[in-house]
């Protein structure tokens, strides 16, 4: 079992998927610092100086030890600005990827040139060929 698993692990597309997963998250955090930073503040000063991070509903207000309980729409909104902006630099990388394959599978195939060792082995093959007939 445990040759398996290290079998199933070292695989290049398990690999491959971690690499991504680690990327992916940082990626995210670039995009949430992004959004947070840069076009949350200026939207807030165009719509009259709010903070998105500070809009919520009072659902009930605080009373003694325990906090009010709200719905933070606030943060969901930036939460799916954060969304949006990574689903749309997911969408920009397939679309050029699935761009760049199509033009590599529409080349057409040039000849391939045999390289000395095939040219050798051909001449070989031909004259075992010739020695038979």
């Amino acid at each position: 079992m445990l040759s398996e698993f290290k079998a199933f692990a070292v695989k290049g597309n398990v690999v491959d998927m971690a690499v991504g997963i680690i990327i992916g998250a940082a990626f995210s955090k670039i995009v949430s610092s992004f959004v947070a930073d840069l076009v949350m503040p200026p939207l807030g000063v165009v719509i009259g100086g709010v903070d998105f991070t500070d809009l919520a509903i009072v659902l009930q207000a605080a009373q003694g030890d325990a906090e009010a309980v709200t719905l933070s729409y606030g943060k969901f909104l930036q939460t799916v600005f954060d969304f949006t902006i990574v689903a749309f630099a997911i969408f920009l990388a397939v679309r050029t990827i699935n761009r760049l394959k199509r033009e590599e599978e529409a080349k057409p195939e040039q000849p391939k040139t045999p390289t000395e060792d095939q040219q050798l082995l051909s001449e070989i093959r031909d004259l075992l060929k010739a020695q038979q007939k």
